[in-house]
Parts: C-alpha cells; sequence; structure tokens
C-alpha cells in the first residue's frame, strides 16, 4: 500500500451555538486510507464536525487546512433533488447504458444498488430512500479523496449494507478517506479503523473498529468516578456480549482478549434466557401468535405470504429480515391485526398487550394534539411511576433521563424536538404502558449508539414475547434469540446460521440455485469447489453454531432440572415440556446447520 498522505488538519478549533459551546479548542488530523467512524450521542456535534472539516461550516475560532486540491464527497441526511435531474445524470453523468456498462468500476455498483431504479427516472420523483441510494452510488463512482457520509445504512436491507461494507472496505484498500457517522454498530466494526467520539465539547480517538472503541472505553469507564456508574455498566455489559454472544465478530488481538476476560470477570450474561421464558409465559399464558395457512396477497397480484403456519409462543424473541417490500412492516401489521390476510386465519392471545413501534413519527407532529404537550408532560399523562420487568419501580423523570431527556429538553414542544429525539420519545412512550409484546419496526433509525445501550439494557430484563424488524445486525444479533427472513417469494424460513446464512441464501439466489435448494443448504455437487470466501464463512458458522448449540443445551437441561423439582405439579410439568419441545427442535435445527457448514469444508 502506499504511504500514508496528510489529507486535512483542523487546529484550535471552536464553535458555539448561542450559549452553548459545542467543540472547544479542537485539533485532529485525517489521512489518506483512514475510514473514521464519528460517534456519539444526538446533539453532542457530529454533523457540526463533519461540516467544519468539509468547509459547509465556518468555525467561530481555529483552521482547517486541507492538502492541495483534495476531491470532497459529502453523503447529507436529507438529499435535496435537482430539478430536471435524472437519475442517469446523477450517477454515471448522462452516458447511456452500454458506455457505462462497459466500465468495470460503474458496473457492479450501479447494478447491486440501482437494480430496481429507472435510470431515466427524474430525482425528484424517488422516495427518499432510493434518493439516497443513488446519491451513494454518485459518491461511490466519483474518484474522491474523501468520502463524508451521514448515517449510509439508512433506508438499505442487511444484503445492501453488507455489500456497502465490502465495497467501501476495497476503496480503503486503495487509499481513500473516510468519516462516517452511523449508529450501526456492526458496520462501524467491518469498516473503520478507527473511531472517533464526540463528548463534552471535545474528541477522543481510538485506533481499530466498533469492537475495539467498546473495550477502550469500558476501561476509561471503569476507572471513572462514582458520578459516572451508570454509563459505565452499560458499556460493560454491551462488553460482555461483545466478547460471549455475538455472532460473526471480527477477531482481536490476544491482549485486547485478555483486557476484555479481566473486564468481565464479574459480569452476567446479558439475560437469563430461562428465567425471562417463565416469566413471560405468567404474563401471557400459552399462547402469543397463531398463523394457519396464511396467504397475503397484493392488489397488483404479488404474493407477500403463502401458505404460512407459524407459532409464536411467550418469551419468543425474533428477528425478521428480508429485502426491502419483502413483506416485513406488512407481517407485523399483520400480527397486529391491522390488517387481514388473504386467506387463512391470524389468531392473538386472550391476554395480549400489544405495542407497535411504526416507522411513522407523525402522532408527534407539530399539529397534533400529543405534539403541543412538553416531554415530560406527554411522559407523565401516561403514567407517573411505572414497574419494571425486575420488579423495580421507576418514576417517569429517571427514565427520561435514560433516554436523553434531561434539562430544558424536559420542558420542550413535543412537535419541535428533532427526529431523532421524536423517535426515542416514542419509544419511551411505549416501553412505559408495561407491554408484554413488542413489535418493533426499525427501532434504530435515528438513535445515536447510547441510547440504543439503554434500549438494549431495558430488553435484556423484559419478559415477552419480542419481533424486531430490522436492518441493524448488531441490534438484531444483541437482542434476538431467533433469526427469520422473509425471501420475497412468500416464504418465511428459520436462519439457525443468523445473518450470514441469510447473505449466502441471497447469494445463492442470485446465481440461480434450483428450486430444491433450501435456505443455508450446500451448493449442488456438480458444481466447481468452495472458494475461499464461502470457506472462511463455513468455518465461521461452525465456530457461531458451536456457541449455539452449547447455550442451547444449557438451557435444555435447566428445564429438565426444574421438571425434576415439580413432577407432581402436571400444570407446570406441562409448560416445562413445551419450553423443552421448543429447545430441541431448535438444537435439530442448529445441528444440521452445523452438519452442513461441515460438509461444505470437508469439499475443499
Amino acid at each position: 500500500m502506499a504511504a500514508s498522505i496528510n489529507i486535512l488538519n483542523a487546529e484550535h478549533v471552536t464553535k458555539t451555538f448561542g450559549t452553548r459551546v459545542v467543540l472547544d479548542d479542537l485539533s485532529l488530523g485525517l489521512s489518506s486510507g483512514e475510514v473514521i467512524g464519528v460517534v456519539g450521542r444526538n446533539g453532542d456535534g457530529k454533523s457540526t464536525l463533519l461540516g467544519i472539516l468539509t468547509g459547509t461550516v465556518e468555525p467561530d475560532a481555529g483552521s482547517v487546512t486541507r492538502t492541495g486540491s483534495v476531491s470532497i464527497g459529502l453523503l447529507a441526511q436529507a438529499e435535496t433533488p435537482v430539478p430536471g435531474q435524472t437519475v442517469r445524470d446523477l450517477v454515471v453523468q448522462g452516458r447511456p447504458d452500454h458506455v457505462w456498462a462497459s466500465d468495470p468500476a460503474a458496473r457492479p455498483i450501479v447494478e447491486q444498488m440501482l437494480a430496481d431504479i429507472d435510470l431515466d427516472s427524474a430525482t425528484s420523483e424517488l422516495s427518499g430512500g432510493e434518493r439516497r441510494r443513488a446519491a451513494l452510488v454518485a459518491l461511490m463512482l466519483g474518484d474522491h479523496d474523501l468520502l463524508v457520509l451521514d448515517e449510509p445504512t439508512n433506508h438499505l436491507d442487511v444484503e445492501a449494507v453488507a455489500w456497502l461494507a465490502g465495497h467501501l472496505r476495497a476503496l480503503r484498500a486503495h487509499g481513500v478517506a473516510m468519516l462516517i457517522v452511523s449508529h450501526d454498530r456492526w458496520f462501524l466494526d467491518e469498516v473503520c479503523n478507527r473511531v472517533w467520539e464526540v463528548h463534552d465539547a471535545t474528541v477522543d480517538a481510538y485506533d481499530g473498529g466498533y469492537a475495539a472503541y467498546t473495550l477502550a472505553r469500558a476501561e476509561r469507564s471503569r476507572q471513572a468516578a462514582a458520578n459516572e456508574a451508570r454509563r459505565r455498566n452499560l458499556v460493560r455489559k454491551e462488553l460482555a456480549w461483545l466478547r460471549r454472544g455475538a455472532p460473526a465478530r471480527t477477531s482481536k488481538p490476544r491482549f485486547r482478549i485478555d483486557a476484555a476476560n479481566a473486564l468481565i470477570a464479574d459480569v452476567p450474561d446479558p439475560r437469563d434466557k430461562l428465567e425471562l421464558a417463565r416469566f413471560s409465559a405468567s404474563r401471557l399464558g400459552k399462547d402469543v401468535f397463531d398463523l394457519d395457512d396464511v396467504t397475503l396477497t397484493l392488489p397488483d397480484g404479488r404474493s407477500l405470504l403463502k401458505h404460512l403456519t407459524w407459532s409464536i409462543g411467550p418469551g419468543d424473541r425474533i428477528g425478521l429480515v428480508g429485502v426491502n417490500g419483502a413483506g416485513k412492516s406488512t407481517l407485523l401489521n399483520l400480527l397486529d391485526q391491522l390488517i387481514e390476510p388473504t386467506s387463512g386465519r391470524v389468531k392473538q392471545g386472550k391476554t395480549l398487550h400489544i405495542a407497535h413501534l411504526t416507522q411513522e413519527v407523525h402522532e408527534l407532529d407539530a399539529d397534533r394534539p400529543e405534539g403541543r404537550e412538553t416531554v415530560l408532560d406527554s411522559v407523565q399523562r401516561l403514567r407517573q411511576e411505572t414497574t419494571l420487568a425486575t420488579g423495580r419501580e421507576t418514576g417517569a423523570g429517571n427514565l427520561l433521563e435514560d433516554f436523553g431527556f434531561t434539562g430544558q429538553r424536559l420542558v420542550t414542544r413535543v412537535g419541535d424536538l428533532s427526529g431523532g429525539e421524536k423517535r426515542r420519545l416514542q419509544l419511551l412512550r411505549l416501553l412505559i404502558e408495561e407491554p408484554n409484546v413488542l413489535l418493533l419496526d426499525e427501532p434504530t433509525n435515528d438513535l445515536d449508539i447510547d441510547t440504543l445501550r439503554v434500549v438494549e439494557d431495558y430488553l435484556d430484563t423484559w419478559p415477552g414475547t419480542l419481533i424486531v424488524v430490522t436492518h441493524d445486525r448488531y441490534f438484531l444479533e444483541r437482542v434476538c434469540d431467533v433469526t427469520y427472513a422473509l425471501m420475497g417469494d412468500g416464504s418465511c424460513v428459520l436462519l439457525p446460521g443468523g445473518i450470514d446464512q441469510y447473505l449466502e441464501a441471497r447469494e445463492h439466489r442470485e446465481a440461480g440455485p434450483s428450486k430444491s435448494q433450501q435456505v443455508g443448504s450446500s451448493a449442488d455437487p456438480s458444481a466447481p469447489g468452495p472458494s475461499s470466501a464461502r470457506l472462511r464463512r463455513a468455518r465461521k458458522d461452525m465456530a457461531r453454531l458451536e456457541g449455539q448449540i452449547s447455550r442451547a443445551r444449557h438451557d435444555l437441561d435447566g428445564i429438565h432440572e426444574e421438571m425434576a423439582r415439580v413432577a407432581t405439579d402436571f400444570v407446570k410439568l406441562n409448560e416445562l415440556q413445551q419450553d423443552a419441545s421448543r429447545l430441541e427442535t431448535r438444537i435439530d435445527d442448529l445441528e444440521n446447520a452445523w452438519l452442513e457448514a461441515g460438509e461444505l469444508i470437508e469439499e475443499a
């Protein structure tokens, strides 16, 4: 790789808004090949920092120096369409198909990211997500020295996020520098080699991706004063998850693993699944959702679901993935009985108290009654005090503080909040009503990483049925125990191998697999031997599945011990037997996936 070249430097930069100091006497630099993830709470100055470095915001003091004729490409959170501009004009400078398609750099990017968009469409006619994808492609083809990306994974499905991460790694290898603001922690860990944390008007720099940043931040928090105890505990708990549970976590140097083991020696697992399942059954009973031969067909004739039969029980924690348009949000609406199936039946349990977080926050707009309330009044009207799943009572003020609403923000009108703050408040208002079923549609949208930690910590001890639709791999793996995929052909399939299995299945589908090939199955024996990339995935799958099998067997042993203790209580015994049967089925699925990964390795 070529020697690193300095691209820009900021010296003694200060920026204030009114009486608030956002950045104070800040000095830092950026070189070619550096991919820096910028993290911090909403409102702490991440976007201001990017604006100062790119020249769109002027500092009150200090200076920013850019080397030579450095080319900077900027992806803002909101893209404004240019009147009369087409997608072709924006992305390939108006070139016809036979010209840009012969360009080996342009063709794979356009075909992957814009396959469902007509290049001759006006950008003003695109949806927000489509316009964002087009702008992202234009940046990647722009031959820039520095890419500044503000929430690049918004509106992208899991498959597109994985592809984007791979492409940005390739650009990094060619010396392209990047500044990335994102709440997607898996994406940050895959792409970045440094992290800047913006807080308290300064920036702390860390080497490595998100996992290394978490380790370093945990160590700093461990040594902090007593008034930082709450923040330290959240970070330590996430560290335990990084070390013990998260699938497909990137490898770390030995000294980091030793440091992690020392820090989490006294940290329990994120949640006691068996105890939560028992508590959930007592709140929900035996039945939650039963889908019987459900088919859902759109007016245009496309079937989102075909003859789906699915039983969802108390305490199930399910993640749903699929390409955009596969029907994930529609399935949540079906479970909530907001829509009816074309055929079949959706049955709800009798004791359900459902909280459904949609992607819209219109109920909090300024022209609605809720939008004219203050933040504190909005929450206190719902409940002054609530009892958490652990039995601990907490006031509305404490929950508001946990979710980042303090000081002046408590008396701010709801309608005047930013999009991210409205999303936080929307989620808090749902949780404070103590539901026993949570349907979450893209809950991580517009939330900063610290707030995501608070949500994950709350969900760790929340004993109910949880169904999450998200493109955020880290959040999904963190809070869910099992993953299902809507494959776009009307099927809903279990993914024992997690997101990696889904991406491999999508890759096979694009390559035209036989109709008999199932999700996660090995390739046709007559096909060429496995590629090195597939072998690496298979080895990672085996290691991950071994851990999942071990945990599932441990949970099953716990159920068997409990069955021995309540041998004379036939009602309790029957409930435990149902729990054991579900676990045995899951273990069988995991073992089958493990064998398939092993066969792939043997073929090599």
